[in-house]
């Protein structure tokens, strides 16, 4: 590793093959895995965790300090799993005391001028599109689409498997398997092209339609959906999932197509 026109603290961990091009700044106390590449002009700051084989565009910053006015510079991370792209101007914040860290997992993409603030928790396989914002203390789950510029208030989850379209502002929480769109966020279907593309069999996907009609189509309330999903549908892991999504829902899930 020759950069002379980059600076590494003495203090970080970087893997023998890792590239580093000029202007980039690696801060004390990172860890970088092996293959990954950091473009021209990348700030790497204290707590960073990159895994292997990842791409950090330039103009990006990873782990700067939360922008939260009870944040202390207590000891907290931000972790990046392995072959995870990070493209231009990227910022991703590390965590405070609530979590102590924020988290990408491994295999996602996340384009340029996203920003994914502290105590975030993002699943594996994500794609957020170019200007996507995730506030605090966020969770989302795995195979999440992001279409351009959504934008997510804090403590909100999204489920596995979701779609949001661009232009959105997630207020509550978007559950597992659907796509969400329109103002006030709303179920809009479920999102059958990206599970047929992860091999989720046609039986399946109609097993998916099936819970959200009840839940969103039938104009029960949740409780009567959740109830009547219960006693009428056969036990599999798709259904528990949304099942369990809705019960521990703490903001409330998004409005179905009837819903005022």
């Amino acid at each position: 590793m020759n950069q002379p026109l980059a600076y590494v603290h003495p203090g970080a961990k970087i893997a023998k093959n890792v590239v580093i091009e000029p202007f980039t700044t690696i801060h004390n106390n990172v860890v970088i895995g092996e293959g990954t590449w950091i473009g021209s002009n990348v700030t790497i700051m204290e707590g960073a965790r990159i895994g292997k084989n990842c791409s950090i565009f330039p103009g990006a910053v990873i782990s700067a300090t939360p922008q939260d006015k009870k944040f202390n510079d207590e000891d907290t991370i931000t972790e990046i799993g392995d072959n995870t792209t990070i493209r231009e101007c990227v910022t991703i914040n590390r965590g405070t005391t609530d979590r102590m860290k924020t988290k990408i997992g491994k295999n996602c993409w996340i384009m340029a001028y996203c920003h994914i603030a502290h105590d975030c928790i993002v699943g594996d396989n994500c794609i957020f599109s170019n200007n996507s914002t995730l506030a605090g203390h966020i969770n989302v789950g795995d195979y999440v689409v992001l279409a351009g510029m959504a934008a997510v208030q804090q403590f909100c989850s999204i489920g596995n498997h979701a779609f949001v379209t661009g232009g959105s502002l997630v207020r509550k929480d978007v559950p597992p398997y659907v796509k969400a769109a329109r103002e006030p966020l709303s179920y809009v279907g479920i999102n059958s092209i990206g599970l047929r593309r992860r091999g989720f069999t046609t039986e399946k996907i109609r097993e998916v339609q099936n819970i959200y009609r009840i839940l969103y189509q039938q104009n029960y309330n949740n409780s009567q959906a959740v109830a009547i999903i219960e006693a009428e549908m056969e036990a599999t892991p798709e259904r528990d999932e949304v099942l369990e999504f809705i019960k521990n829902s703490q903001r409330g899930i998004m409005k179905g197509y009837f819903s005022n």
